[in-house]
């Protein structure tokens, strides 16, 4: 009986090997099986090209699945926010961003893209206050933030500051690249 077992056993390490690339390979690549279509690629990678690319729904569905398969963190809820603020969806944007930046306060892009949310609701003054929180947790080092902080200061000390003729907010992302939001205020 103690014989079958064994047998049974390494045969069925056999077998698990063999679906999974198991024994023989050489590429160290892991099978991992997943749902019917979907394949290994990294959503936040394709969410942000699709960004580029102005496809902001197809961009919001990587970034679903990126948050699917890394689960809410702050690099897939800053995603999330970033789609749908370029999408329209504010709210649901706030507080995408707002979670990121609890989760991760030291995270300039997630706090610079709360800003332009603000911006875009016309709450200049809180804009203000997070746009330097995001510079100052990029020690100064993006031309973008601090560009969005001194608009959103303008804005504050003459209500009609127009953001059109002279700069546009801009929405970043961790890594390289960057959004642009046309704002009508």
């Amino acid at each position: 009986m103690l014989h079958i077992r064994v047998v049974l056993l390494l045969a069925l390490t056999a077998l698990a090997a063999c679906s999974s690339g198991g024994f023989g390979r050489s590429d160290d690549q892991v099978f991992a099986p997943g749902i019917a279509g979907e394949s290994d690629i990294d959503g936040l990678l394709v969410g942000h090209r699709m960004m580029a690319a102005g496809e902001y729904e197809l961009a919001l569905k990587a970034y679903t699945r990126a948050a699917a398969q890394q689960g809410l963190n702050v690099d897939t809820l800053s995603a999330l926010g970033s789609a749908n603020l370029r999408l329209g969806r504010l709210g649901q944007a706030e507080r995408l961003l707002r979670r990121a930046t609890k989760l991760d306060p030291n995270f300039p892009a997630a706090w610079n893209n709360l800003g332009v949310i603000l911006m875009e609701k016309n709450n200049f003054s809180e804009a203000a206050q997070v746009f330097r929180r995001a510079y100052a947790t990029d020690n100064g080092n993006s031309d973008q933030i601090r560009e969005n902080l001194r608009i959103s200061l303008a804005q504050i000390e003459d209500p009609f500051y127009n953001i059109q003729q002279n700069q546009d907010v801009k929405l970043v992302r961790r890594g390289t690249g960057d959004y642009v939001i046309l704002t009508a205020l």
